[in-house]
């Protein structure tokens, strides 16, 4: 049985936690926060941008610590999962990787580069495994698409376009949080550098055209260059649509022998929100046909978390990193956010290193 230890009961820490409720072969057995409600059970503050708001949870079966370095000590973690506040993550994950424990940290990584590279330096010389949370290709129609790639089932791809776009969040709009989260071209747009990397290898260069808000990226458009030069990638990526559009994503995926095509989003304000599917998931193929695939993933809003989570059980089981969770894919994927920044200010095509 992996023993899991969750640091930071915030809306994040709360998905891991009702995620992990369906492990096999694991549980949580300690979490740690300096908010003595969350302690005692008490989560009805926690709210997310989807799921249910948080309630009253049986920590009776549960150790826990006001202070995550008793977490750290405790001799019966095998798994210490880090949903603190991006700028907490090297701190913080340095300290578990120094304690001896295998590492599990909320995206992004980082927001500076340094120290992205200092944590998997880090968990390279103490030998333990350092795993980032990148959800998306857990989500059941993206884990379709990773593995429409993957294992060549419809040919090679050759051409894809992604799409990942909202509203500015209420909670934002104060200029020191935007600043911890490094702007949406880093916060948002990482989703998507991770997923394509994961699927078509890193990008040797990016081109980029975008909006910049006080030193940060708020909205890109990229090209990316890859090895092969008949792969054309392309994103676009943002939080500058106007209220009513809070959140939309989806791809399009050209195949040799088919086509892939998804779409959805929150649609709405108020009572008018709704979570709108502009483009169901569809296969069509060589002949025409369209089919709608049979997902994997259950129907709980924690379901990817488990996966994700479960994926990293796997690993310490295995000893074998999961493509999806490694730390220095997701390290990669910031390196792209970086050149694409550069690529908005200078005009030019900027390598990816």
């Amino acid at each position: 049985m992996i023993r899991i230890g969750i640091i930071g009961i915030g809306f994040m820490g709360m998905a891991h936690f009702e995620g992990a409720k369906k492990l096999k072969g694991a549980k949580v057995t300690a979490i740690s926060t300096r908010d003595t409600k969350k302690l005692s059970g008490d989560w009805s503050s926690i709210e997310g941008n989807f799921g249910p708001r948080g309630g009253q949870e049986d920590l009776s079966k549960v150790k826990q610590y006001s202070d995550y370095h008793d977490l750290l000590a405790d001799p019966d973690i095998d798994l210490v999962d880090i949903c603190l506040p991006t700028q907490m993550h090297e701190q913080v994950a340095l300290d578990s990787i120094k304690a001896g424990k295998h590492t599990l940290v909320e995206k992004p990584i980082a927001i500076d580069l340094k120290a992205a590279n200092k944590m998997v330096k880090a968990a390279e010389k103490a030998g333990v495994q350092f795993m980032v949370a990148q959800v998306l290709p857990f989500f059941p129609e993206f884990q379709f698409a990773v593995e429409c790639v993957q294992s060549n089932k419809y040919g090679k791809l050759l051409a894809a376009h992604f799409r990942r776009v909202m509203a500015p969040p209420k909670w934002s709009e104060n200029i020191e949080d935007f600043q911890k989260l490094g702007g949406w071209g880093i916060d948002l747009h990482i989703h998507d550098n991770h997923l394509i990397s994961l699927m078509c290898g890193v990008p040797r260069k990016v081109t980029s055209r975008g909006i910049e808000n006080k030193g940060y990226i708020n909205h890109v458009h990229t090209v990316y260059d890859f090895e092969d030069p008949n792969l054309a990638v392309s994103c676009v990526s943002g939080g500058i649509a106007t209220r009513g559009l809070e959140f939309a994503h989806g791809y399009e995926l050209y195949f040799e022998d088919a086509t892939v095509l998804f779409g959805a989003g929150t649609m709405g304000v108020g009572k008018n929100k709704e979570w709108v599917v502009s483009q169901p998931l569809t296969l069509i193929t060589k002949k025409g046909q369209l089919k709608h695939p049979k997902l994997k993933g259950g129907d709980a809003w924690c379901a990817a978390f488990t996966l994700e989570l479960q994926a990293a059980v796997n690993a310490l089981e295995s000893g074998v990193e999961p493509e999806a969770l490694s730390g220095a894919l997701a390290r990669d994927a910031l390196k792209i956010c970086y050149a694409e920044a550069k690529s908005i200010e200078t005009g030019r095509s900027i390598p990816v290193k």
